[in-house]
């Protein structure tokens, strides 16, 4: 049970109806995360507007969707790594790399210096140091990758936190975080 209770969309009213109701218009349905993220519809109007503009970055679909697994994996969020699971698959990402992915690596090398970036501005709360940033050049990430990565970051954070706090019911098909964990661990 959620410790911050999803708002329902059908008795939602103001902005935070207008929000939830351009979702469900949009994707069909009304996941949990964006029910909670509901309760404050600032916060929820921030986040849609964040991942819009995201969306429209040269990061494709499928490699933001990556990024959010490697980060969900970092940061041990079931509930990221069930949704980016789910949507990475709807994005063309095979399964062994979505499996890999959440692990924070990939078999294609871009990718992962795309991965092993973003975990490292997780790690070090973005105190990364002058040879990453050169590392992910070299495998020829551009600066405007480099900042879109740290926009993933922030995204995606606020998310894991949030379903941290919440504890916010999962409602995809489940994928363990702690599988990340536990397979960097072996």
């Amino acid at each position: 049970m959620s410790r911050i209770e999803p708002i329902d969309p059908q008795k939602a009213s103001g902005q935070a109806k207008e929000l939830l109701d351009a979702v469900q218009s949009e994707l069909g349905a009304t996941p949990n995360l964006i029910r909670t993220l509901a309760q404050a519809p600032s916060v929820l109007n921030g986040y849609l507007a964040l991942s819009k503009a995201l969306s429209a970055g040269a990061l494709s679909n499928a490699l933001r969707e990556q990024i959010a697994l490697a980060i969900a994996g970092e940061n041990n969020c079931d509930y990221c790594a069930s949704a980016h699971t789910l949507i990475g698959r709807s994005a063309g990402v095979n399964e062994d790399e979505l499996s890999a992915n959440l692990q924070g690596e990939s078999n294609d090398a871009r990718t992962q210096a795309l991965l092993t970036f973003a975990k490292s501005v997780v790690a070090k709360r973005g105190f990364v140091s002058d040879r990453e940033l050169a590392d992910a050049r070299t495998a020829g990430i551009s600066d405007g990758e480099i900042v879109e990565v740290v926009g993933e970051v922030a995204r995606n954070i606020l998310t894991n936190y949030l379903n941290h706090v919440a504890q916010t019911e999962i409602d995809f098909p489940f994928v363990s975080a702690g599988e990340a964990e536990a397979a960097a661990a072996a």
